[in-house]
């Protein structure tokens, strides 16, 4: 956010999470883009896209090679912080199928130490499909616990507790005049869709076309990610691109 945008919310105290249920079950959505489930000590992340700069490069595209690195740090700060015992990542946590295996040493290591002592479930994703050799932890489609089901691409019919990723949804308000787009917690309290927690990554307004089937008529809130908390907006006062 430019220094226009946080000075019109720069009144509001910090705070670096916001509570809501999905089907019964309390989440916290965090300021970095995870979610915490308190009752299963699971911390839920998605579309990590890890070595996508590395992968631009192979076909000519070149983009600063920290994405991995930045990524990482930002992972194992969460995972400081919430110390589970079972992380969930969503799919496209590599941005292709050689991602790890282009993973530095370094990285690697990094990424083994953050898994030690925890369960550790990799979602597909349309970027990696199939589970990546050397990598520890359980490689699945989708998974379920309790009331909730995780998977990458959320179902284009109403899924009861379904947590998703794969639109990396942003929304955009005006306020004061100006305009503000923000990565973005997307749900209805029957269904929630991540933001990317990847460094390197776009995002998708809530607002086009391939969000229509995932609501209902009652509408969803946008949870807009900010500099200092997160702000809950319903639908109806979101704008497009």
């Amino acid at each position: 956010m430019n220094l226009g945008a946080s000075a019109l919310w720069r009144h509001t105290p910090h705070v670096d999470w916001h509570e809501i249920y999905v089907a019964g079950e309390l989440l916290t959505l965090h300021l970095s883009g995870a979610v915490w489930w308190e009752a299963e000590r699971t911390l839920i992340v998605s579309d990590l896209h890890l070595e996508k700069a590395s992968s631009y490069a192979t076909r000519g595209v070149m983009l600063p090679p920290y994405d991995t690195a930045v990524t990482l740090d930002r992972l194992a700060a969460v995972i400081d912080h919430f110390e589970p015992a079972r992380v969930i990542s969503l799919g496209d946590s590599f941005h292709d199928g050689e991602a790890a295996a282009r993973m530095s040493v370094v990285n690697k290591t990094r990424l083994a130490m953050m898994q030690l002592g925890r369960e550790w479930i990799w979602i597909s994703g349309n970027h990696d499909p199939e589970a990546s050799a050397g990598l520890f932890g359980e490689h699945t489609d989708e998974a379920d616990f309790g009331a909730l089901v995780f998977r990458h691409e959320p179902l284009a019919d109403m899924v009861l507790g379904e947590v998703a990723g794969h639109l990396h949804p942003v929304g955009r308000i005006r306020r004061h005049g100006r305009s503000i787009r923000r990565p973005c917690f997307a749900g209805d309290h029957t269904r929630l869709v991540m933001p990317a927690f990847g460094a390197l990554t776009g995002g998708l307004n809530v607002l086009e076309e391939p969000w229509d089937p995932l609501f209902g008529s009652a509408g969803f809130t946008a949870y807009l990610i900010g500099e200092d908390r997160i702000y809950p907006i319903p639908a109806h006062k979101l704008r497009e691109d």
